[in-house]
């Protein structure tokens, strides 16, 4: 039994050998290749970082700084200096033709509803398709604000679409202003039923925002008509 113990220990040992062995003849063979390979690694590192330390992160605060007054001037309702400047700021075009989103996946919700607000539905849309920040509430937003665009293409099949996903989006007191919206659309639409279930929903879950507390005008206008 011994002697089984000793032969198993020493092939193991064997094997451990031969490995070793053919790994350090692997290195020896192949040695240059491999540090070339690593030296590579180590530059492509070093520059990577290099990069952020001096490309990227200089940019990314530059376009922050003239993001902030855009977005100013956006709050303000001045939604063509907020998108465009005035030669001494910078407006989000110009800010997402220099630095991209590198102030912010916001910026292609601001410049989009700049251009919604100026009336320029198609461009407003090319805009809002493109952000993809995780802020459940601007997000929400967002699709809202495509849902304004498609209804000014007069496109309300895909307005309604909109509402509706922006409502789904963000379970908050701002769901009711899209409710309404795709209510009065589904009316446009000569829906009246589905755009009764979506004032009732305002009524049911969202009794306290403002789109709440003029609802029942809205139930009762289709409810006279049955």
């Amino acid at each position: 039994m011994a002697n089984n113990v000793n032969e198993k220990e020493l092939e193991r040992q064997q094997m451990v050998a031969e490995t070793v062995s053919r790994t350090d003849k692997f290195f020896r063979e192949n040695k240059k290749t491999i540090w070339g390979c690593m030296g590579c690694i180590v530059v492509v590192a070093l520059l990577a970082l290099a990069y952020h330390q001096f490309i990227f992160k200089p940019k990314s605060e530059e376009a922050k700084f003239q993001m902030a007054t855009a977005e100013l001037n956006f709050r303000n309702g001045n939604y063509d200096l907020a998108l465009n400047g005035d030669g001494n700021v910078l407006g989000f075009a110009q800010i997402i033709e220099d630095f991209g989103a590198k102030g912010g996946k916001s910026i292609y919700f601001y410049a989009g509803a700049c251009q919604l607000q100026l009336g320029n539905y198609a461009e407003a849309l090319d805009l809002l398709k493109k952000y993809k920040g995780k802020d459940e509430i601007l997000k929400a937003r967002s699709i809202a604000c495509m849902g304004d665009a498609y209804v000014g293409l007069e496109n309300l099949k895909a307005a309604l679409g909109c509402f509706e996903k922006a409502a789904a989006t963000a379970d908050n007191i701002f769901a009711a202003a899209y409710l309404l919206k795709a209510g009065v659309v589904c009316e446009e639409l000569g829906d009246n039923a589905k755009a009764l279930s979506f004032y009732k929903a305002i009524k049911d879950k969202y009794p306290t925002s403002l789109e709440g507390y003029d609802i029942d005008k809205y139930i009762t206008r289709i409810e006279s008509q049955k």
